[in-house]
């Protein structure tokens, strides 16, 4: 699938939105393998693997046998969630994958009427993880209506409003990120 110019590819794709897929163990190794070298990946600089929380099978898959310039580890800045955040960094360091840092997502709530910023999910929660573990932070993402709107209208909020303070912090990732893997 391309989409402004952007190649995507999702198991999601291949089945029915009402449908589950509840696999396990070479079921799941065997389809990370198709999505990484069965899709015709057209001359990619930079392939993101959005990869689900934890440390199971899927991530050890992908980490022995895919060379990989760097790991992104993206949380809400609630305790809970860090608690896999951790054991993801924690993984990625016993394969010695890099990590170039952390994002923190759902940072705060901006009042669509009054710019008024809320910490639903905490106040700085990853930012303080990152400190703490010597990781570069590479942004924070708020949680706003228009971010929610445009995604699911399928237009990315850097295309519904590209001058917006929302699109900024994805422009901000994106060039630290690319900083950090030479592009």
């Amino acid at each position: 699938m391309m989409n402004y110019g952007l190649q995507a590819m999702s198991m999601g794709f291949l089945v029915s939105p009402e449908k589950a897929v509840a696999w396990r163990g070479l079921l799941v190794q065997k389809a990370l393998e198709q999505l990484l070298f069965e899709v015709d990946w057209n001359n990619l600089d930079i392939l993101i693997l959005d990869m689900p929380p934890g440390t199971g099978d899927v991530q050890l898959t992908m980490a022995q046998q895919v060379a990989i310039d760097g790991a992104v580890i993206v949380s809400t800045p609630q305790d809970i969630a860090l608690i896999d955040a951790v054991r993801g960094i924690d993984m990625f360091n016993k394969v010695h994958i890099p990590i170039l840092g952390m994002v923190q997502n759902m940072s705060m709530f901006v009042c669509p009427n009054c710019n008024h910023e809320t910490h639903i999910f905490g106040h700085d929660g990853a930012i303080a993880e990152a400190k703490s573990r010597g990781l570069d932070i590479l942004g924070s993402i708020p949680l706003h209506a228009d971010i929610c709107a445009s995604s699911d209208k399928g237009k990315p909020i850097v295309v519904a409003s590209p001058d917006s303070s929302h699109s900024q912090c994805y422009h901000k990732i994106a060039k630290e990120i690319r900083s950090k893997i030479s592009l």
